[in-house]
């Protein structure tokens, strides 16, 4: 019973953990658009080539994020946990783009 409650915790823990970086990671993604619409309208770009600059930083952002969870926390990527991380990042960066659709289509 008892490590059925700690399997379910540590469970719970980890959707909340990866659906933090998700939606942290969503969240730098939508005020890089954001710039980049901006810099569209005001017609900045000389090239083709500084369209979206710092893409690669993000990203890179999103690894190292995910490797210091790996590291300091290695208890969620111990047996089937480290799925629900995953789907917890998934679900947070999707929810981002989920409440961004909506509002493209709302306004």
């Amino acid at each position: 019973m008892e490590t059925q409650l700690i399997n379910f915790v540590l469970s719970v823990a980890g959707l909340i953990f990866g659906g933090a970086i998700g939606f942290g990671f969503g969240k730098i993604q939508n005020a890089a658009m954001l710039r980049y619409e901006k810099r569209q309208q005001s017609d900045v770009m000389k090239s083709s080539w500084t369209i979206i600059p710092g893409s690669m930083s993000r990203v890179a952002f999103l690894l190292v994020a995910l490797v210091a969870v790996q590291v300091l926390c290695p208890v969620f990527f111990a047996g089937n946990i480290q799925w629900l991380v995953s789907a917890g990042i998934i679900l947070g960066y999707g929810w981002t783009l989920y409440r961004k659709l909506r509002q493209r289509t709302a306004g």
